[in-house]
């Protein structure tokens, strides 16, 4: 399975490595590093790299890439998935996961990769019972640890380790007992110049916060579940009864988790949340080009876009930009070529705007092809899918608890060419 497990910075340094069934050289990473080359992006080095003894294996997060080496032909999926559960524990640990949270606490960092595998194959990744065998650090526990010379390891095994329902630890109490969704919906797109959708889906997460005492069990119902194709659920969710009845049904991990993850692909489902208007001219030996830019919101049903920025790479020709933003500021990068807009909220009774003149290299000839925009946005209260919760009921416990729902789409990777 997983022999070993190195962690590389955004500089291209490995900062953290662990073996488990023998030591790998660090010298496995140089084929790491050839692809990374090869790839224009970070997140365009591919997933699955051969070497000729080994398979390495990684994934991005918070710009750090998690690579671990393969010595035998294993599903990649499994590894991947072993890999986010990892970046999950860490930021669930240590609040976040970057290179700094990783190395102030690297003790306890290697003590969570030694428990979720075990010679190579996943073993504890459900965080209730890592919590119970690994204390999550405090700066008092890391000052008492320092001056007694103990550790964060628990000294009993976890309560639902040996249980019908390892997720959840038994003896859960609590004084106000509550649960709460938030639907999170990614919207993914490529708009033509002329407006029309080349692509477009949705990724979607259901992600709860649970805190509910005893051993409770929850029944979720959808408005309309038939929009959901290609889920991902939690080990929790029964999945016998959601394929006859499309309702998950599950005793809850207590506290954060994910429910589930969904995809969203039929063209005519996917509602676009924003429109531009653009010209963007360029003449031919002109040292002169134009530039107009307009946004506004469609099919957000009366919710407010919030949080938007546009920014493009402007061809190499240009030389400055003299622009006028009607909302929010912009800036031109004359260096990388970088144009930014940060919009904020969009007003539909007066659209923002960014109008103005690109000034051009003089004699230079008129670029192949125009910029495209990449948008990034927030909507609260909204899923653009359309998908609705109908309702969660609770079994088993006496007790009424406190139920939330929250819904919110963003953008992807939204892209409008011009």
């Amino acid at each position: 399975m997983i022999h070993s497990l190195f962690l590389v910075n955004s500089s291209g340094d490995i900062f953290l490595e662990k073996h488990w069934k023998s030591v790998v050289s660090r010298s496995v990473c140089d084929y790491f590093f050839e692809a990374q080359e090869r790839a224009t992006e970070p997140e365009n080095v591919p997933p699955v790299i051969p070497t000729p003894h080994h398979y390495l294996i990684n994934v991005l997060r918070h710009k750090i890439f998690f690579v671990a080496v393969i010595q035998t032909e294993v599903p990649p999926l499994f590894v991947i998935e072993f890999l986010h559960r990892v970046v999950d524990t860490f930021q669930d640990y240590f609040g976040v996961c970057s290179e700094a949270a990783i190395k102030d606490n690297v003790v306890v960092v290697y003590e969570l990769l030694e428990e979720m595998l075990d010679n190579g194959f996943p073993l504890a990744t459900e965080s209730n019972i890592l919590k119970e065998l690994i204390k999550p650090p405090t700066i008092l526990r890391t000052v008492v640890n320092t001056i007694t010379g103990s550790t964060n390891v628990g000294e009993q095994l976890p309560t639902g380790q040996l249980s019908v329902v390892p997720w959840r630890r038994t003896g859960v109490k609590y004084t106000n007992n509550e649960a709460y969704f938030d639907v999170v919906e990614e919207i993914d797109a490529i708009i033509d110049k002329s407006g029309s959708t080349i692509t477009a889906e949705i990724q979607g997460v259901i992600d709860a916060c649970v805190k509910l005492t005893g051993m409770p069990d929850l029944t979720l119902s959808f408005m309309n579940p038939r929009l959901l194709d290609d889920v991902s659920f939690h080990p929790c969710v029964r999945f016998k009864r959601w394929e006859a009845e499309r309702i998950l049904s599950f005793i809850p991990p207590d506290g954060n988790f994910r429910l589930l993850s969904y995809h969203v692909s039929s063209q005519n489902l996917v509602a676009i949340p924003v429109y531009v208007k653009h010209n963007i001219t360029f003449r031919e030996n002109s040292s002169q080009g134009r530039f107009e830019l307009t946004l506004g919101p469609k099919q957000t049903m009366g919710k407010a876009v919030e949080s938007v920025l546009v920014s493009s790479q402007l061809p190499r020709g240009v030389l400055n930009a003299n622009l006028n933003a009607s909302q929010g500021t912009y800036t031109f990068d004359p260096v990388t070529k970088l144009l930014s807009w940060d919009v904020g909220k969009i007003n539909p009774q007066k659209l923002p705007s960014l109008k103005g003149s690109m000034s051009m290299q003089t004699g230079a000839s008129k670029p192949e092809e125009n910029p495209t925009f990449n948008i990034q946005f927030k909507i609260q209260q909204l899923a653009i899918s359309g998908l609705k919760v109908n309702r969660l009921d609770m079994y088993g416990e006496k007790y009424k608890p406190f139920k939330g729902i929250k819904y919110m789409t963003k953008a992807g990777k939204f892209q409008v060419r011009t």
